[in-house]
């Protein structure tokens, strides 16, 4: 692959991201919010990965799929964001194209991994609501490496053929309309016949997102089935379990949908600066509401995270305390 893409570097060496415009001293405004937000999410979603790894009573099925949902979230957020912050600064707004294709094939990936593993999540709680005696046979360490190795590996083979298909095109221009690399801008650029390309991105694209929503949708009609003719106590526990998963698939396709419409349509009618927010949405959104959400919803992940910091504050104020001690010896 990296020869392919070299070999497109020497027609185009850099693309332009022609979405940025011009805010004067405010940059550096908007470069403190991203960063903030930026360290935010590497924070939050580390100590919930950091949570999950280190207490043994998380070792459950869903915990594990979960911490594979934040590791996600932080490798899509490092394809985003640090490009970002440097454009921001930057006056002239251009990438290299090897870093473009690597940044396409972040993003890209990021968002398929993400679908897949929303469904995977979704599974694993319909097993353990509609077969809550045979879970721990059907749900076993081994099908876990599966799944989530499924869930992973699955989008990067996509995005090796999608990158080995659209990198050698011809391009006519280098000008891409937004803020951070994707494939479809990359495609439009090209002068010869892109029919393959596109059939192959939408190929893969819907495949991903409708057969990850077609498992969720009959996995929840399988537990409200069974929320509905059970006892309160198994309606509490889907609602507990099951609110968190919703919540965060609404938010997700959310993004997700208005940057496929983008993409595929003509959407200069919509202001620019809104254009840009809601493009960035799907990146930014779900690593920002994922931890809250999940770290609010889930009391075991609550009650070991006050914990973690509990314990991290005593240990910060007795090193405090050990060093103003032995200062003070010094002194005297």
């Amino acid at each position: 692959m990296s020869n392919v893409i070299m070999m497109n570097s020497t027609q185009v060496s850099y693309f332009t991201l022609a979405a940025y415009f011009d805010t004067g001293i405010f940059k550096y405004v908007h470069f403190m919010v991203i960063l903030s937000v930026y360290i935010f999410i590497v924070c939050a979603n580390s100590l919930l990965i950091v949570v999950i790894c280190v207490n043994r009573s998380l070792h459950e099925p869903m915990y594990i799929f979960l911490c594979s949902l934040f590791v996600n979230q932080l490798y899509g957020s490092t394809g985003l964001f640090p490009l970002l912050l440097i454009q921001i600064l930057s006056d002239v707004h251009t990438v290299s194209a090897p870093l473009c294709f690597l940044q396409i094939f972040c993003v890209h990936s990021y968002g398929a991994v993400e679908y897949l593993n929303l469904a995977v999540m979704s599974y694993d709680r319909f097993l353990a609501i509609c077969y809550p005696l045979q879970y721990n046979t059907r749900m076993t360490y081994r099908k876990i490496a599966v799944l989530i190795a499924v869930t992973w590996i699955y989008p990067c083979l996509a995005m090796v053929v999608l990158l080995s298909l659209s990198s050698p095109l011809q391009l006519c221009g280098n000008v891409i309309n937004k803020v951070y690399c994707d494939t479809h801008s990359v495609v439009k650029l090209a002068c010869t016949d892109t029919a393959g390309v596109n059939m192959y991105g939408l190929v893969a694209t819907f495949s991903t997102i409708f057969g990850s929503l077609l498992l969720i949708l009959y996995t929840y009609m399988r537990i409200f089935l069974v929320c509905f003719s059970g006892s309160k106590q198994t309606r509490q526990k889907a609602v507990s379990t099951c609110t968190p998963h919703l919540a965060s698939l609404f938010n997700f396709s959310f993004g997700a949908c208005f940057e496929i419409l983008q993409s595929r349509f003509n959407m200069n009618n919509v202001p620019n600066t809104l254009r840009i927010f809601l493009s960035l949405y799907f990146l930014t959104c779900q690593p920002l509401f994922n931890p809250v959400m999940y770290g609010l919803k889930l009391s075991k992940i609550c009650v070991m995270c006050k914990s973690l910091i509990s314990k991290a504050s005593q240990n910060i104020k007795s090193e405090i305390k050990f060093g103003t001690f032995w200062g003070s010896y010094f002194i005297t």
